[in-house]
This record gives C-alpha cells, sequence and structure tokens, in this order.
C-alpha cells in the first residue's frame, strides 16, 4: 500500500513573520548589500530593444473625467495612438504580442489585456498576456516585451499597462457559500485596497509601512511634505511649460463634449501649510516614534485612471522601417525585501542595474522614482542611493512624480519609463534610470539610454 503524503503549508499569513518581529517593528535591519545574484546585461548579448513611440492617456482623479471607461478601453485608446503615431509604417496586423499590466482586474472579464487588444482594433491572430505585479506591472511589460525581441521570438510588441481604479468593485466574500437569505455574515471588502494596496502578511495598508520606514530611517512629516509640494510644483510648471505634450493625447470625456487632455492630479496653488493641515490617513501609532503616522493624502499619490503603452521593437526592424527611436533599453533588475521595507526597494533596484553595467550615478542624468509615498522617493534616493537632498532635487522626478499625477497602479510603471525619456530626449539624450516599488516589496529598475540628436 502506498503512502499517503499529504501536503501542508509550512506558514500561514499570520504567522509568516513572527509575532515578535511585528510587534518590534523597526528592530529588524535587513542586509541592503544583498541584492540578489548578479548578473551579466542580457540585452547587450542579444538583438538591441529600442522604443520607437510611447504615449498616454491624461491621468484622470477617482470618479473624474474617465470614470465611464473601464481599464481595457483606456488600454485599447493607448494602443490605438501609439500605432496612429507611426503615420502607417506599423500596421496593426504586424504586432507580434500585446502585453498589458493591470491589478485589480476584478469584475474586468476575461483577460483584459486580450479586450483592449481587440477593441483597439488590432486582428484576432494578435495574443495578448495581462500582467499583475502590482505597482510595477507597467514596466514589467515593458522587460518581458524586450525579452521577447532580443530572444527573436518577436519583432514587434506593444507594452504598458492599464488602470480604473474608479471601476474596481467591492465585494462580499461569503456569498460563494451558500448564502440563500438575508444579508452576508461579513462586511463588502473594497479590492481596490484588498488587492491593490494591503499587505496580506502584517494585515495592514502598504502607506502604514511607507510610514514606520520613512521613522525609522529619520524622515520627518516636514521632509515629506516638503518632497510632495516640489512634486506638485514640478509638475504643474512642466505641464505649463508643455513638456508632457509628447506623451500625452487628448481623451474624449463621455459625459461630455469635451475632451481631457491633461492630467486631472496636479494641484499648482499646493503649499506647505495646506500639506501641513492634513492628517494621517489612518489612524495608526508609529512603532518607531510613538506619534500618528506620517503619509497623508497631500504626500501621497491619489487613485487614478489611465492607460499607457510603448511600442517595441529590434534597432534593424525599426532601421527596416524608418523609424527612430525615443530610447533603448539597457537593462533591468528586481530585487525583493521583507515586505515591511518597500520604501527602499526602488533605490535597491535601482542600485543593482547601476552595478549590472558598470555604472554609477555620475553616468546617469537622470532618476525616476514612482512616489508610492513622498517617503519612498527619501528612502531610496538618499538613504539607499546615498544622494544629497541637493543631487535629489537636481536629478529626480525633475517634472514631478506620482503624488501629482496619480498612480493607476497598473500603469504607472510605463509612464515613469516614458517621461523620463521624453525628458532626456529634451536635455540631448544620456542615461536614465526608474526604479519602482510593488506590493510586498519588490522592487523593479529599468536602466535606459536616449541617443543625442
Amino acid at each position: 500500500m502506498s503512502e499517503k503524503v499529504v501536503q501542508k503549508l509550512e506558514h500561514t499569513r499570520k504567522n509568516y513573520y513572527k509575532d515578535a518581529e511585528i510587534a518590534a517593528y523597526g528592530e529588524r535591519k535587513p542586509d541592503y548589500s544583498t541584492l540578489g545574484r548578479k548578473i551579466e546585461n542580457t540585452y547587450a548579448r542579444q538583438r538591441q530593444v529600442v522604443c520607437v513611440e510611447a504615449c498616454r492617456t491624461p491621468y484622470g482623479k477617482s470618479l473624474g473625467a474617465l470614470l465611464e471607461y473601464d481599464a481595457a478601453q483606456l488600454g485599447a485608446l493607448a494602443i490605438k495612438e501609439v500605432l496612429r503615431r507611426t503615420k502607417g509604417k506599423v500596421a496593426p496586423g504586424e504586432v507580434d504580442y500585446v502585453i498589458m499590466g493591470h491589478v485589480v482586474q476584478a469584475g474586468s472579464g476575461q483577460v483584459s489585456s486580450r479586450q483592449a487588444t481587440l477593441l483597439a482594433g488590432l486582428p484576432e491572430h494578435v495574443p495578448s498576456i495581462t500582467v499583475n505585479k502590482v505597482c510595477s506591472s507597467g514596466v514589467k511589460t515593458i522587460d518581458l516585451g524586450a525579452q521577447m525581441i532580443a530572444l527573436g521570438r518577436a519583432e514587434i510588441v506593444i507594452a504598458g499597462g492599464q488602470e480604473s481604479m474608479s471601476n474596481i468593485p467591492f465585494s462580499l466574500p461569503d456569498m460563494r457559500r451558500g448564502r440563500k437569505m438575508g444579508l452576508p455574515t461579513i462586511d463588502c471588502v473594497d479590492l481596490m485596497v484588498k488587492d491593490g494596496l494591503w499587505d496580506s502578511f502584517y494585515e495592514r495598508h502598504m502607506a502604514i509601512h511607507g510610514s514606520e520606514v520613512a521613522d525609522e530611517f529619520g524622515y520627518s512629516r516636514e521632509e515629506q511634505d516638503e518632497w510632495a509640494l516640489h512634486s506638485q510644483l514640478a509638475a504643474s510648471a512642466a505641464i505649463a511649460a508643455g513638456k508632457l505634450d509628447a506623451e500625452i493625447f487628448p481623451v474624449a470625456v463621455k459625459t461630455g463634449k469635451e475632451t481631457l487632455e491633461k492630467d486631472e492630479g496636479p494641484r499648482a496653488n499646493t503649499t506647505l501649510e495646506g500639506l501641513a493641515k492634513l492628517g494621517p490617513v489612518f489612524d495608526h501609532i508609529s512603532a518607531v516614534t510613538g506619534k500618528p503616522g506620517s503619509v497623508t493624502a497631500g504626500n501621497a499619490p491619489g487613485t487614478n485612471d489611465g492607460g499607457d503603452v510603448c511600442l517595441l521593437m529590434s534597432r534593424a526592424k525599426a532601421d527596416e522601417l524608418g523609424l527612430k527611436p525615443l530610447f533603448s533599453i539597457v537593462d533591468y533588475a528586481e530585487v525583493s525585501q521583507p515586505t515591511k521595507d518597500i520604501a527602499t526597494v526602488p533605490g535597491l533596484s535601482i542600485k543593482k542595474v547601476l552595478e549590472q553595467n558598470k555604472l554609477t550615478l555620475e553616468d546617469i542624468k537622470l532618476i525616476e522614482i514612482n512616489e508610492a509615498f513622498a517617503a519612498v522617493a527619501l528612502v531610496s534616493a538618499r538613504t539607499i542611493l546615498g544622494m544629497t537632498k541637493e543631487q535629489m532635487y537636481e536629478k529626480v522626478n525633475v517634472n514631478g512624480g506620482a503624488i501629482a499625477y496619480g498612480h493607476p497602479i497598473g500603469a504607472t510603471g510605463a509612464r515613469i519609463v516614458m517621461t523620463l525619456a521624453y525628458e532626456l530626449k529634451r536635455r540631448g539624450g544620456g542615461y536614465g534610470v526608474c526604479g519602482i516599488c510593488a506590493g510586498h516589496a519588490q522592487g523593479d529598475a529599468m536602466l535606459i539610454y536616449v541617443e543625442p540628436d
């Protein structure tokens, strides 16, 4: 008689981290020098991958102008526009693959990337895949597309992200269990929070981790508000100067005859005094300082709607089609840390991708760090990368970041790449790197190069 083996999980979410560790929140120090196995640059050994066009919708605020568009429709708008910009040099049927990030897919229907592909008018023979790496999804799709091209499995790939946080549903988790009459026995769940913004192990919002890590590394509420002010004012100045015109295309507003031409989030009238009046987003006392948390609605991004894509191909294909590259993809790196250390991983992933290519910060003209919270940018740039305050303000998020523009979580990763590329182009080219954190403290970084005109 054969032995019956019963598999059991060694950990539950509740005991994955020891209770003592959770109680002594700031006591455990991760080893930031351990960034994972060092690898050689993959793309350098294969066909060079370039992006020839990149575009995005304006980002709509929660329940704002883009409310009537679902995620797939927003992605479809971006796909149609990126092909239109090639002026017929890339026909819809010539696209080999579509890869779209989309985080909270509940209620969206099957394979939302496939929906976006067909809604954009691409023929049915074009396959697609939907990626969920939380906030890193949009940039990871670009990496996956680049891998396909570098390995010769595709010639032309559209990669990006889509999210309609305005349309994310609530759920009734126990209704599947045979409820026949009456109300459900447990509360309905906000899936935007549960599936997009919640740490399943610590059972807390990621904003609390951002606040705790800011406290651990000594970044005050005032410093976080100062960076939020920089983000808002830099974004408003960039919009006024037309610096975003190349990446954003207008979208018809379904509720009227107007079009949305600019992001709804940036607030040019933001002041430090106004930011200081905002209370913490959660009723939480810091385990490090014993004071209320420091993440507020003012130094964190909103919940937003948007779609964005990059059109990728080999350099040889771009030359054949007569398309000038916007940027080339130099390399990519990923890291992971204990889930509470989410604020460190953009910096760690940037550090790793630079080491893989024997580059230093002095070689990098501009940096984009996604502002999941102001604390993320501060910890990653100043603590992990060792930048001074002056260096950070000079080189990081020079046109503002997600605190101003907003953060449609499946799409943002692609936005920071194109925002970086277009600004490098305006400044005469050079190396740029972007870093982003994702749920459960995974971090991604992409190194790009823009050729001088």
